[in-house]
């Protein structure tokens, strides 16, 4: 919190839209993040993640079944705090979608951004305290094990590359998380209604300036991408619980 009492970061987007190919038939008529994991929605793991952080609002882009969302979510709010639903009629993926909602976000300086696929308890105390240290634009929770280890680092630990892209494999690669933290300034990047992907934004901001992509390695705690029907069952079973 700062003098004001304000969180630093007060907004979080969950990303929501997915189609949820690998799931199917289970995401036939289910948005993926809709999925029950251990009795409840799975992207209610996301929001209670957010909330303890200091997350006061959310906005969660649809595509697939978005009908599902208001029948999840009647009174439009998650324990206490409003949630606002923004439908993409075509998929924007995760840069476009991001820059679709820039008119909710006029009143925040930064949002956090969370794949609504994911079961983590990672520290996200540690990546605003990052993003508050090292000032960039955006700052990445990255894992150091994990695949696709596809984030390349160098020996500032800075990142260099993203999916090999710019052929600088540096001298350690990580995981992206699926979550990061980004000023509001950051989406003068993208251009409204382009379908775009975050990756190849970043990486133009790599090959312009070097070092510009903030980023923090986030061990602690269990990370999940329920990105298969195999993962799915996995994190249902009693193996997972915990």
């Amino acid at each position: 919190m700062n003098a004001s009492n304000e969180p630093f970061v007060k907004t979080a987007f969950v990303l929501g839209a997915g189609l949820g190919f690998r799931l199917r038939p289970l995401t036939e008529n289910c948005p993926k993040p809709l999925l029950p994991v251990r009795g409840r929605p799975l992207i209610t793991y996301a929001l209670d993640h957010l909330r303890s952080v200091g997350i006061r609002r959310f906005i969660i882009n649809t595509h697939h079944c978005a009908c599902r969302y208001a029948e999840a979510f009647p009174d439009v709010q998650w324990r206490g705090f409003p949630l606002f639903f923004r439908y993409e009629p075509v998929l924007l993926d995760t840069g476009g979608g991001l820059k679709n909602i820039e008119d909710l976000l006029s009143s925040d300086e930064r949002v956090l951004v969370y794949n609504g696929d994911i079961l983590t308890d990672l520290p996200l105390e540690r990546l605003i305290a990052a993003h508050r240290t090292q000032g960039k634009e955006i700052t990445l929770a990255l894992r150091s094990s994990g695949e696709p280890a596809n984030v390349c680092l160098n020996e500032r630990g800075e990142i260099c590359d993203m999916r090999f892209l710019l052929g600088n494999p540096g001298i350690r690669r990580c995981l992206f998380s699926g979550i990061y933290l980004v000023e509001t300034a950051f989406l003068r990047r993208m251009t409204p209604g382009e379908k775009v992907s975050l990756v190849p934004v970043l990486v133009d901001m790599l090959r312009r300036q070097p070092g510009s992509v903030g980023s923090v390695i986030l061990d602690e705690g269990v990370w999940h991408d329920i990105g298969s029907l195999e993962a799915y069952e996995a994190v249902n079973s009693s193996e997972s619980r915990g």
